[in-house]
């Protein structure tokens, strides 16, 4: 084992404080062991400690001072200990096959990629082996041949024949394949401890562009079957999503991990020509013995301590409950948190604007509870559009004090689109194409030079983040835009006074 303490050029670096806790961290391992366990856990605190700067390129086994690079020139050093005190890749290469499917990639000419550990024997290409996985929860072998051997060195693959114990190869040949199933001889099947892929969090709807300006800008992936086929290429080197089908024409739900890998996906679909409708990130939940349940997250908050106040209202806000603080003496605090995931969407804009970029947060799956209650995470109304045009900027100018505005003159707008942020709980509908009308009459007062605010942009994600229940995420390669999903203000009407009548 190596300690590699990393970013100690930044200027809230705690670098003592950072190793004292490693090893702390090793102590409370050791006190969960069995006694030979614990031993090795413990010897374990001797270990090398090195100190890096990955954006300098230079790690040292000196320690340098907090916020400082360390002393050195490349990162030879950590090569160096890596050969010392790492060992060499356990196995025998003349027992029998067993290698474990540790992750997945995808190749245009080959399919499916599944990389590989070989613990044991010799793996060659054209072998037959022994496929173990399982299905529904129960043991499956089946036969299958891998028809490609792939070796990497440096960052390119190359082709190989043959692979032996302790190598870390890609096979191709087996469509189906998952994380967590073994390779094995056909007569000495057997398999190795699985390792589990999280499941599926948050989900997002994605289908086809539906608004009026569909097809008026540069994409050029616009069809159902274009975008079903995408979706199904993801899914063939990436195991952390899911895609179901769902009522609605054209449109699928996509569930994954987590809102930023949802975002990834859709933000890679925009830049290769596709456009889209992306409805608001939701929960994934589950029915456990007759009552919903939903998943939740264990997340660490590192902070300065002017803003423990902020960030503990806007965990209560979104559910969350503090399990512990620490108090470190450079004036930082790190809280752990329990907090369900949807607690977490829209959670990054708001925590690095309560603490100025400084905070650091991290989230790991929990498990699955009982549902936490209603989360409003907004407060504000959306200014929505209520004709198609072209936006003006006397138009902007009258509604300037109506709230903060997405759009720009110049830009078209249709009705139903979503142009700007109502300070009220409530929606706006407003006409922001009106022109001045011009008379042949001449003004008694000279003309006054009025500006207009620089518009908010969203990104991608950000979009998503502000969405509400009844609005989606218009997404093209040129631009990103809010809309309502019913675009007829008097439809929209109808239904709200159906669900008032409900309530």
């Amino acid at each position: 084992m190596i300690l590699v303490v990393n970013k100690t050029d930044r200027p809230d670096a705690r670098i003592a404080e950072v190793v004292e806790a490693s090893h702390d961290l090793l102590l409370d391992v050791a006190s969960d062991l069995d006694d030979e366990a614990a031993a090795a856990a413990e010897h374990a605190l001797g270990l090398p400690t090195l100190y890096a700067s990955g954006r300098a390129g230079i790690a040292s086994t000196e320690q340098p001072a907090d916020g400082e690079v360390p002393a050195g020139e490349n990162l030879d050093p950590l090569f160096d200990v890596l050969m010392e005190h790492i060992p060499a890749p356990s196995g025998d290469p003349e027992a029998p096959l067993q290698a474990l499917v540790t992750n997945l990639d995808a190749s245009a000419f080959l399919g499916r990629l599944a990389l590989i550990r070989i613990y044991n024997g010799k793996l060659r290409k054209g072998q037959q082996v022994a496929w173990m996985r399982e299905v529904d929860g129960l043991p499956v072998i089946t036969s299958a041949k891998i028809t490609e051997l792939l070796a990497t060195e440096g960052v390119e693959r190359s082709a190989t024949d043959e692979a032996v114990a302790g190598d870390i190869v890609a096979v191709a040949g087996i469509p189906e394949i998952m994380i967590g199933d073994t390779l094995a001889d056909p007569d000495h099947a057997h398999a190795l401890p699985r390792i589990t892929v999280d499941e599926p969090a948050i989900s997002v709807t994605i289908g086809t562009n539906t608004s009026p300006l569909a097809g008026k800008v540069s994409g050029h992936k616009l069809t159902a079957r274009m975008v079903r086929g995408r979706l199904d290429a993801e899914l063939v080197g990436n195991v952390s999503i899911r895609v179901v089908d769902i009522d609605w024409p054209d449109a699928w739900e996509v569930q994954g991990r987590g809102e930023l890998a949802l975002a990834v996906l859709v933000e890679q679909m925009r830049r290769e020509g596709f456009e889209l409708t992306v409805g608001k990130p939701q929960v994934v939940t589950r029915t456990i013995d007759g009552k919903l349940h939903e998943p939740f997250e264990a997340m660490t908050i590192d902070c300065p301590d002017e803003f423990v106040g902020a960030i503990t209202q806007l965990m209560a806000a979104r559910k969350g409950r503090m399990e512990e603080m620490t108090n470190h003496a450079a004036g930082w605090v790190r809280m752990d948190f329990i907090v369900p995931s949807r607690g977490l969407i829209g959670f990054r804009t708001d925590f690095l604007t309560l603490t100025r970029g400084t905070g650091i947060a991290n989230a790991v799956f929990d498990g699955y509870r009982p549902w936490a209650g209603e989360i409003r995470a907004r407060h504000t109304g959306s200014l929505v559009s209520d004709r198609a045009g072209t936006i003006t900027p006397f138009a902007m100018i009258q509604l300037a004090d109506r709230g903060q505005f997405f759009v720009e003159p110049g830009q078209d707008t249709y009705e139903g689109m979503v142009v700007g942020i109502n300070p009220r709980a409530e929606d706006l509908d407003i006409n922001v194409t009106r022109e001045k009308k011009l008379t042949n009459m001449r003004s008694s007062t000279a003309d006054v030079i009025e500006t207009l605010a620089k518009p908010l942009e969203l990104d991608l994600e950000q979009a998503m983040e502000f969405c509400a229940q009844d609005e989606c995420v218009e997404v093209t390669p040129e631009i990103v835009r809010v809309r309502k999903v019913e675009l007829d203000a008097t439809a929209r009407a109808r239904s709200r006074s159906r669900a008032k009548a409900r309530s």
